[in-house]
């Protein structure tokens, strides 16, 4: 049972996260006023975890922020902080890109990649034999980025020339409810974390996730924040689209098959026809309008899309070498 699962409903605001080594010690102890942010430069991350979680403070800053912190988005010394773990960041993923990119930005192209994608699948373990446990934990670990769908994208919407960018408010328009808060892709994500009896709160389970998901949360926040890396906030949307549909049907299976409730189950069938709509959209209108306009990003489009099927593999292997699969 994850350690900060709670039943019933909670307060709807987060918490500054418990560090993880020097640097988002350090962080936290600046933005609750016991140390001079003139001081955090001079510390260095003690892990790839712990610049992770520094940059994940960061990039909170720029979405909901925290409860108990003072207003520090813009402060000069943070900002350097998360664009040094930013590039780290960067130079990794593009390291593990090499030589495993789709061969070109073709939308057919990017589609049939995700479609030969042979990771391993978390959502064919829940339909098949995953325990209502495993699959509590991994809701509770996705709720890191479910709690904010499309938040990060979002960023990315403005920095798109004129035919990709109505396309991708197109999209974000369903994702955000088509104006109807109560059908918020995060809020349906919500009613099913509440009626499991998981906390709700945004980032609450931040203190429990695996560097896999700090990973996977910082990078597509950086690709959205970054404009120089529209192109691959652009293929980690085709990608994640692409791959949302089988995996959400089986989701739903497994958890009918658990019998857990209709709520989470119903969060995963609205993904089913939507993201089956999405992945055309993001992989033609978006990413094909994209690269039509400016050619040079063909090749972070390209990135974008291995980098979201590497990092989700990634996560998947870790969770069942955790479950001993």
């Amino acid at each position: 049972m994850p350690s900060a699962v709670i039943t019933g409903s909670g307060p709807t605001t987060s918490t500054l996260p418990q560090p993880r080594g020097d640097l988002s010690a350090a962080t936290v102890a600046a933005l609750t006023g016991a140390m001079p942010w003139d001081r955090i430069p001079r510390v260095r991350p003690s892990s790839e975890e712990d610049g992770l979680l520094t940059a994940w403070i960061a990039h909170e800053l720029h979405h909901r922020g925290f409860a108990d912190v003072q207003d520090a988005e813009w402060t000069p010394e943070l900002i350097a902080v998360r664009n040094e773990v930013e590039r780290d960041l960067e130079a990794r993923l593009r390291e593990r890109a090499v030589g495993r990119l789709p061969e070109s930005a073709d939308p057919d192209v990017l589609l049939e990649y995700v479609r030969n994608d042979d990771g391993p699948s978390l959502a064919a373990h829940v339909q098949r034999s995953a325990t209502a446990e495993q699959v509590r934990e991994l809701l509770w670990y996705r709720s890191i980025y479910h709690l904010k769908e499309a938040d990060p994208t979002a960023w990315t919407v403005a920095r798109l020339p004129g035919p990709a960018r109505a396309a991708l408010a197109e999209l974000q328009y369903d994702e955000y409810g088509g104006g109807r808060p109560e059908r918020l892709h995060a809020h349906l994500f919500a009613e099913g974390m509440r009626a499991l009896g998981l906390d709700t709160r945004e980032g609450a389970a931040i203190d429990d996730v695996p560097v896999e998901v700090l990973e996977m949360n910082v990078t597509l926040t950086m690709f959205g924040l970054q404009r120089r890396l529209r192109g691959a906030s652009v293929g980690h949307l085709v990608a994640f689209e692409a791959s949302s549909s089988g995996p959400s049907r089986r989701m739903a299976r497994g958890l009918r098959r658990l019998g857990l409730p209709e709520e989470i189950a119903a969060y995963y069938d609205e993904h089913v026809e939507a993201d089956a709509v999405h992945e055309q959209t993001a992989a033609r209108f978006i990413a094909g309008a994209l690269v039509e306009a400016e050619p040079h990003l063909a090749e972070d489009v390209a990135f974008g899309v291995f980098t979201c099927l590497d990092q989700e593999s990634r996560f998947a292997t870790a969770m069942f070498d955790k479950w001993g699969i």
